[in-house]
C-alpha cells in the first residue's frame, strides 16, 4: 500500500489552508487560488507531489493537467524534491557583466554538481532575473537574497548552511 501524501498534522494543515484560500473566490472561480494553493502543498511538503497536485485539483475542481500546467511553468514551484537549500543564480545581463558565469563555476566546483542538478543538501539553478541589477551578481538560496557577491561572501554563506 502507498505511503500517504500527508501526516495527520500536515493533513490539518492543508485542509485549513485550502479552506481558508478557496473562502477567497466565488464558487465558481475556485481556480483562480491555484498559485496559492500550489504554494501551500509546497510549504506543506518541500515540493508538488503528484498526488498533492491531483488533490490541490480536486479542490480547485480543475483537471490535474491544469495544476499541473501552471506549476510547470513557475520556477519556484519544484516538481522534483529539491535539496534542502535551493540556490538560484541569477545570469542576467548585469549579473553576467559583473562576474555571474564565473560565481556559478566556483559554486558548481565548490558543490559538486552543474547548474540543473541537486543532492540531497543542494539544489543549484541558473535563472534569469532575480531583479537585483544593481547590486550584481546576485543568488538567492530558498527565498533569501544575497547582493553584491564574491568569492568570499560566498564561502561565508555557504559555511554557515553546514
Amino acid at each position: 500500500m502507498a505511503e500517504p501524501l500527508f501526516t495527520s498534522e500536515e493533513q490539518k494543515t492543508f485542509d485549513a489552508g485550502i479552506a481558508e484560500i478557496i473562502s477567497h473566490y466565488p464558487p465558481d472561480r475556485k481556480s483562480a487560488g491555484m498559485l496559492p494553493a500550489l504554494r501551500l502543498l509546497q510549504e506543506i511538503k518541500g515540493w508538488l507531489p503528484p498526488d498533492g497536485l491531483r488533490l490541490v485539483a480536486k479542490h480547485l475542481e480543475v483537471t490535474p493537467e491544469r495544476a499541473m500546467e501552471v506549476a510547470s511553468f513557475y520556477v519556484m514551484y519544484h516538481l522534483k524534491k529539491p535539496g534542502k537549500y535551493v540556490i538560484d543564480v541569477c545570469t542576467n545581463l548585469s549579473c553576467s557583466l559583473w562576474g555571474a558565469e564565473k560565481m556559478l563555476a566556483y559554486l558548481e566546483q565548490k558543490l559538486g554538481l552543474k547548474a540543473g542538478e541537486a543532492n540531497e543538501k543542494f539544489t543549484l539553478r541558473e535563472t534569469e532575473c532575480l531583479a537585483s541589477c544593481g547590486t550584481a551578481p546576485c543568488l538567492q538560496i530558498n527565498e533569501d537574497h544575497h547582493e553584491s557577491l564574491t568569492q568570499a561572501k560566498l564561502d561565508a554563506i555557504l559555511a554557515k548552511l553546514s
